[in-house]
């Protein structure tokens, strides 16, 4: 597995281990690990440069990558290659050019499994955070100037878009153990604006939380519905204190090899 290599940020090192930690893929993949870094940006800045593999797996240290995980990664990724041998990135939860949501993964804050399964690979214009493979000749980088943890997802899928790469999303299952979040707050809305300016000529742009437009209406609104959804959106989340096997056991995901 010297081709890949896993790397996240973290400020918690009972959550990371607790997840991420726990992927038996660990075994024959290097996790190398960012800790309390300023941004999302600068901590996968940082592992591309601490690492040489020729494929990155960033990925949440609330993720969990179950039995298997690593041996489809790979079928998927032979998948897309045959399609697009210059392929630039490969998500597991992507946002599709006709803004579907692609998938599945498990959501702890959600209760449930999220994301349309496709057969075959489709290009996204955006990507969940929660996991996303970059392929490092692509020579792409995160953007340190956007700041913050929100919408690097979209923001290196359109990076990538602006160069003429494509981006892609699969059926590549795995178990996001997240927390319950109650409202988009003012550090998810400094981001937007961010997006906002310096996508400004590419716009639309669709991330999975809602929809970067001219106006920004669409944040206004999202706003507004996030706080009027909390109790039945709390209602639905699952405590994170559930073993991550026992997420992946319940979605069928035990051991992924089969699918491969």
């Amino acid at each position: 597995m010297s081709r890949f290599a896993l790397a996240c940020a973290s400020h918690s090192e009972a959550i990371l281990q607790a997840n991420l930690a726990r992927s038996p893929c660990l075994a024959a993949m290097p996790l190398h690990v960012e800790r309390d870094a300023p941004s999302a940006a600068a901590a996968y800045n940082r592992a591309l440069d601490a690492t040489g593999a020729e494929v990155v797996v960033f990925a949440h240290h609330d993720v969990y990558l179950p039995q298997g995980w690593d041996r489809l990664l790979q079928a998927r990724l032979a998948e897309v290659e045959a399609q697009d041998p210059d392929w630039a990135l490969y998500g597991s939860f992507g946002v599709g050019l006709d803004a579907a949501h692609i998938g599945p993964v498990w959501s702890s804050s959600l209760g449930q499994i999220v994301g349309r399964v496709p057969l075959a690979p489709v290009k996204v214009q955006s990507y969940d955070e929660l996991l996303i493979v970059l392929r490092r000749a692509s020579g792409l980088r995160f953007d340190d100037a956007l700041g913050g943890w929100h919408f690097y997802g979209t923001d290196i899928v359109a990076q990538a878009r602006a160069r003429g790469l494509r981006a892609w999303a699969g059926a590549l299952p795995c178990i996001h153990n997240d927390r319950f979040h109650e409202a988009l707050g003012p550090d998810f809305a400094a981001a937007y604006r961010a997006m906002q300016r310096k996508w400004r000529q590419a716009l639309p742009l669709r991330s999975p939380i809602t929809k970067i437009s001219r106006s920004g209406l669409h944040l206004i609104r999202d706003t507004w519905k996030a706080r009027g959804s909390k109790e039945f959106r709390e209602g639905m989340a699952l405590d994170t204190g559930t073993p991550v096997e026992v997420l992946a056991a319940r979605c069928g995901w035990s051991d992924l090899t089969a699918s491969a």
